[in-house]
């Protein structure tokens, strides 16, 4: 009897009529703000999306680190209330009249609240200052146009002119297809603008996050006197079907991450998230004019390469 119960509540499950399940409709849909939960790119897990934000976009469960805007990672980097930006104002134009580039440049605006790829400005890390610029990958896949590039000179020349060290954290998917030659005269014109900073003296601190590809990667991202990435971070220059099949040959499962780099000897360091701000903190009272704070910190200087302590 109780046999016979069950099979006639399985059928009534398995059989029962599809035309009645309910759907939501679109009233229920926009019921649930947009943006509420995050799933995790590589584990899955999901979570609330201002739990992910306060941990600085990694994830707690596989400590895969998710992008930052620009404005993320300043916060979490700079002295509260320190930071002062340069060139807010300065904005694409369409030199080659590339068809729909405006509209798309404008809807990045819109989305992003940036005016372009990056922030430049200045400020206090760790009551240390230190000139700045951020790249953002939600605006045009952080591309390299004439305006970032101009940005990034700018805000170079304006470390040495201050004689202040200069940090970069790089993401990009590298030149602006819309701007033609004039996207690839950015490599040189920042790269030069690096020697000279380097030359008078100044530090220049590089850190590649996901993804540094392409012309920055070839330029500007790799010039620091410290090279330093996060985590899982995609670094390159052709992509890796470009290469096999120039090659003719199959290349690693970690090729072109931080850590296939690292382990090659193409970066200083893997920085985690957590990390980042009292390291460089560390850094920049070690070039610091004067080093006698250092002494009084008491805080442990690593060494970069090898990561042995000091």
């Amino acid at each position: 009897m109780y046999f016979k119960g069950g099979v006639w509540l399985l059928k009534k499950i398995f059989n029962r009529n599809k035309n009645n399940t309910t759907i939501p409709d679109e009233k229920a849909k926009q019921d649930v703000p947009a943006g509420l939960m995050t799933k995790c790119e590589n584990c899955r897990q999901i979570y609330y999306s201002k739990e992910l934000e306060k941990n600085l976009n990694v994830c707690p469960n596989c400590d895969h680190h998710h992008q930052l805007t620009a404005w993320q990672r300043i916060n979490s980097l700079f002295d509260e209330g320190t930071f002062e930006e340069w060139d807010k104002n300065l904005q694409t134009t369409n030199p080659l009249n590339f068809p729909e580039y405006m509209e798309k440049v404008e809807k990045d605006r819109k989305k992003t609240g940036l005016n372009e790829a990056v922030v430049t400005g200045k400020g206090l890390i760790g009551g240390q200052p230190t000139a700045f610029a951020v790249m953002d990958a939600s605006f045009r896949m952080g591309s390299m146009g004439s305006v970032v590039g101009e940005k990034i000179a700018r805000a170079i020349e304006n470390a040495r002119e201050l004689q202040l060290p200069f940090i970069i954290f790089t993401a990009s998917g590298g030149a602006r297809m819309q701007e033609g030659v004039l996207s690839l005269m950015q490599m040189a014109k920042t790269s030069i603008a690096i020697e000279r900073h380097c030359k008078s003296g100044g530090l220049m601190i590089s850190v590649m996050t996901h993804p540094t590809t392409g012309g920055v990667t070839a330029s500007f991202a790799s010039l620091g006197d410290y090279n330093f990435a996060e985590p899982g971070a995609l670094i390159g220059f052709a992509g890796r079907r470009v290469i096999e099949q120039t090659t003719r040959e199959k290349l690693p499962s970690d090729f072109q991450t931080a850590e296939f780099l690292f382990k090659h000897g193409q970066l200083d360091r893997i920085v985690h998230r957590h990390e980042m701000k009292d390291l460089l903190t560390t850094i920049l009272k070690l070039h610091a004019p004067s080093n006698e704070n250092i002494k009084s910190s008491g805080q442990k200087v690593v060494a970069i390469k090898g990561g042995q302590s000091l």
